[in-house]
């Protein structure tokens, strides 16, 4: 293995001085070499942006920092994909396109300084002419493998595969501030054979997100062959999210072995119409959730973003099916258990034209929090926030609940509207202090009136 060394090409160990034509130069001197390694060692290098070659492993050493810069100049501007749609944005704090067997790895640390970038996506958007960085990006590029760093403050999204095939994310540790503006952990994007293992996220948007792009992106590709295990999530607007960008498609995903904790929510799908797009085939097992605001949702009404507040997204009343409507298909839990739930038990809303269907609930554990904080459940048009619900099913077929078991909730266990062939199987409603329905069925009429 041949080794490329920073320091001997000039960096700037514990300077404020930047490092970037360094670690560059280093870079290109192992491509020119047909590949190699080029090492981080102790100390902490500040740089801009990381432009990573083919057959490149980024070797963080244990003590190695990576600081990056904050001001936009020292990103160049590339053209690739932003919220699903491809566009000129700054290139991400270590970039890559069109490559082949690349490699970060080590024990060291990342460190995104995003700060002045969140404070501009807060108060001075203005000044952003291209969107933030990212702090690891590849996008087009193939067996990519990412292993063992330490991820901090990344500026907006911090490790995002883009269009990439066969890629591993093992053991890394990330950690944004919970309140820090689109700083999701892991977002694989119409990407194929991914394996997401043995990590710790705690960030301040959706812990992990699969997505596939809106229907503004030009290239439909699904994002399929996805597997998250051994993972734990905390904080966060979701532990792990599919949608709402989801117009190529998402299929074939294993979640398992998990364990999430105060994320806003646990299981999220949403979309909405407009996008197109189908999720099927998705199974997750053995996860454990504490203190989140609904374990389950599936939203198909789901408004937030450009043309959310269009009546096209938010009317009840059925619509052609078109390649514009979105479906959710085929999705399967169970062996999970939920405790110290607050605003409900899971959410689960079809399209009037397009049901959710053939879903599955299998040993299920939820207790609903004794002092409950009233939110609201999922993010679509006419929900008010509640406490200590059951799980609300609206537009639903072939439905099943096997041996689910919920404790603590307000209101029926089960309330369903507009269910076509709901099954109940050995589920019980654990109330102790007082006697609530089980199971509520209704047929409601679609409402005629804007609720947004």
């Amino acid at each position: 293995m041949t080794i490329y060394n920073i320091d001997d090409y000039g960096a700037h160990k514990n300077s404020s001085q930047l490092s970037t034509k360094a670690i560059t130069a280093a870079i290109a001197a192992a491509e020119a070499a047909g590949g190699g390694t080029v090492v981080i060692p102790a100390g902490t290098y500040a740089t801009g942006a990381v432009i990573l070659r083919s057959n490149i492993h980024l070797y963080l050493s244990p003590g190695a920092t990576l600081s990056f810069s904050d001001k936009p100049e020292d990103y160049p501007v590339v053209t690739s994909r932003w919220e699903g749609v491809k566009r000129e944005v700054h290139a991400s704090c270590i970039y890559g396109e069109q490559l082949e067997n690349v490699m970060i790895s080590g024990t060291g640390r990342i460190e995104g300084n995003g700060a002045l970038w969140w404070d501009k996506q807060r108060n001075r958007p203005e000044e952003l002419t291209y969107p933030r960085p990212k702090l690891i990006s590849f996008d087009s590029c193939r067996r990519v493998t990412i292993k063992d760093v330490q991820l901090f403050n990344s500026p907006s999204w911090t490790v995002n595969p883009i269009l990439c095939h066969d890629v591993t994310i093992d053991n890394l540790s990330i950690l944004n501030p919970a309140d820090s503006p689109n700083t999701d952990g892991i977002n694989p994007e119409s990407c194929s054979n991914v394996r997401i293992s043995n990590c710790h996220i705690d960030v301040g948007d959706d812990c992990i997100a699969i997505k596939a792009g809106t229907e503004d992106t030009a290239h439909r590709v699904p994002c399929e062959n996805i597997t998250i295990t051994n993972c734990t999530m905390v904080h966060g607007h979701g532990a792990v999210v599919i949608g709402s960008e989801m117009s190529g498609d998402v299929r074939n995903v294993v979640i398992s072995n998990c364990v999430f904790k105060h994320t806003d929510r646990g299981i999220r799908l949403k979309s909405r119409r407009g996008r197109g797009g189908t999720v099927e085939d998705i199974r997750v097992s053995n996860i454990v959730m504490e203190d989140v605001i609904c374990p389950f949702i599936l939203n198909l009404y789901y408004f937030c973003g450009p043309r959310g507040t269009d009546k096209y997204v938010w009317d009840k009343n059925p619509y052609p099916v078109t390649i514009e409507t979105p479906r959710f298909r085929r999705i399967h839990f169970s062996g999970i258990t939920a405790r110290n739930v607050h605003a409900a038990a899971g959410f689960i809303y079809g399209l009037a034209e397009q049901y959710v269907s053939e879903i599955t609930f299998d040993q299920i554990d939820i207790t609903m929090a004794e002092n409950a904080t009233p939110a609201v459940p999922a993010m679509m048009a006419g929900i008010e926030e509640m406490n200590n619900r059951g799980f609300f099913l609206g537009n639903v077929r072939d439905v099943r609940f096997r041996n689910v078991t919920i404790e603590n909730h307000q209101g029926p266990a089960f309330y369903v509207e507009n269910g076509d062939t709901v099954k109940f199987e050995g589920c019980e409603s654990r109330n102790t202090d007082r006697a609530e329905e089980l199971i509520h069925e209704a047929a409601v009429k679609p409402s005629q009136e804007n609720p947004v």
